[in-house]
């Protein structure tokens, strides 16, 4: 007798992007509720992107639930783009899920965690573009140059701007903010992962986020990479939990003003470009987007 299995529908999102096959590629798969630890960490590996998120709505928390694994089996926390893409299927799937909510008080639940969030729509397209509130930007310990410099293979002064030092920063995840000289270092470093994790684990933070400041021409402030092996993520090609305390950081030293939009690029190396618009405000910092479906099907297990 043939085993039964259950099935889920899905979505592959494009987050921080309108284009399909640029931004950030996202799984999110509709479940009826919590499911077994070794469930999620199956369909994450089988899909292999940088992380997929599991969505529900709850009756009793009037919410969406969320939960994000990488394809290692490692669960994520954090307002990032596994985030807000959940958000994004879940409203382009229902747009009721925030319907027992106040309008000035939406949320999801991360973790068993609130997340609050603001939702609006493109007048044109309809797609949702989404904002997340992330915590107050902590600025953590400085990192020797140095060592950032060997393991990016790079020069002690191609990481040198506006006198800012590598720094770790904390909104919802502790990031190392790493300042670069130019586009073009950026763009041309080439990481030594294993150095990476080494310093990851000795100061105690995730990923490293690579940013340029660019000149007053673009229409975006910073271009950024980011690279987070310890979780096995060696390049993201948008990252809203690095975005978030790179405004921040920028803010507190005077280089970006409070309750301003900035937009930072990233993804470039990678084909994937994503535009990640940030604003620093005095109680929180709002990262957001848009995301487009690419593709949709049902999985079974």
């Amino acid at each position: 007798m043939r085993e039964e299995r259950t099935a889920l529908e899905y979505y592959v999102l494009d987050v921080f992007s309108n284009t399909s096959y640029k931004g950030n590629p996202l799984s999110v798969v509709f479940t009826k509720g919590i499911l077994d630890l070794e469930v999620y960490q199956n369909i994450s590996k089988e899909f292999g992107y940088s992380e997929t998120s599991f969505v529900y709505y709850s009756s009793s928390q009037k919410a969406l639930n969320v939960r994000s694994f990488t394809p290692t089996g490692f669960e994520i926390d954090g307002a990032g783009h596994n985030l807000l893409g959940a958000v994004c299927g879940a409203l382009l799937k229902s747009k009721s899920i925030f319907h027992e909510q106040n309008e000035n008080n939406r949320f999801v639940i991360m973790k068993n965690a609130p997340i609050p969030v603001s939702v609006s729509f493109d007048p044109e397209t309809q797609y949702p573009i989404v904002q997340m509130h992330q915590k107050s930007a902590v600025i953590k310990q400085e990192i020797p140059t140095y060592k950032i410099a060997v393991a990016l293979g790079l020069k002690i002064e191609d990481l040198d701007i506006h006198h800012y030092v590598p720094t770790i920063v904390q909104t919802e995840v502790a990031h190392t903010m790493v300042p670069i000289k130019s586009s073009k270092l950026l763009n041309e470093c080439v990481p030594d992962l294993q150095l990476l994790i080494e310093i990851s684990k000795e100061y105690s933070f995730e990923g490293f986020y690579c940013f340029t400041l660019t000149g007053e021409s673009e229409d975006y402030l910073v271009e950024a990479r980011f690279f987070n092996p310890i979780i096995g993520i060696n390049e993201d090609p948008a990252t809203g939990t690095a975005a978030g305390p790179l405004i921040g950081f920028l803010t507190k030293n005077k280089y970006t003003k409070l309750n301003q939009e900035y937009k930072i690029l990233q993804g470039v190396k990678l084909k994937q470009p994503s535009l990640i618009e940030v604003m620093c405000r005095e109680n929180d910092i709002l990262v957001g987007g848009s995301s487009i479906i690419t593709m949709r099907g049902e999985l079974y297990y």
